[in-house]
């Protein structure tokens, strides 16, 4: 296993995972956001997609994000697709949680620069929010996607709660 793809809602425990099996192979890890949200505005999606073509062009590279409409130039290139479907109840701890770490200056993320208390929880269009609005949404096509990297030849492994992912990743790094 050379090129590996994490994507799941956030605070699924992509960037924790993808950083230690990246680490573990020796290649480099890349989280998507990283890219994306450069300056105060993200990127124009082909400068986004040139990029992410950049890094997946390698014989071996770790890449995480939530971006399915990268699919062509990250999944597609993978070995492997890790999806971590993890439950929503869990999902919208692990924000909840994160995000008061990242306004108390406890993280200094790409997110947490741009993070506010309005931004974390309370607009329309706050993390929170916006996390449970498109994990009810985009489960379904994230679904029909994976089904279609799976019949390309790709290893599609769908983790549904935090013990898998752990077992998951101990199997990786060659501990049981």
């Amino acid at each position: 296993m050379k090129r590996v793809a994490f994507f799941g809602p956030p605070a699924s425990g992509k960037t924790t995972i993808a950083r230690k099996l990246a680490s573990h192979m020796g290649v480099a890890h890349t989280d998507l956001d990283e890219i994306l949200f450069v300056d105060a505005q993200p990127l124009p999606l082909e400068a986004f997609r040139a990029a992410a073509d950049r890094i997946t062009r390698g014989d071996a590279w770790v890449v995480e994000g939530n971006f399915s409409k990268l699919a062509d130039v990250v999944w597609h290139r993978a070995e492997v697709v890790v999806w971590l479907d993890l439950p929503l109840r869990l999902v919208v701890w692990r924000i909840t949680i994160r995000n008061l770490r990242q306004l108390f200056g406890l993280d200094t993320s790409a997110q947490a620069r741009r993070l506010t208390w309005g931004r974390a929880f309370f607009g329309r269009r706050s993390l929170l929010r916006t996390a449970v609005r498109k994990y009810r949404h985009n489960r379904p096509r994230y679904a029909r996607q994976v089904a279609e990297t799976a019949a390309l030849g790709v290893q599609v492994v769908r983790l549904r709660n935090g013990r898998e992912a752990d077992t998951w990743l101990a199997e990786q790094l060659g501990r049981r």
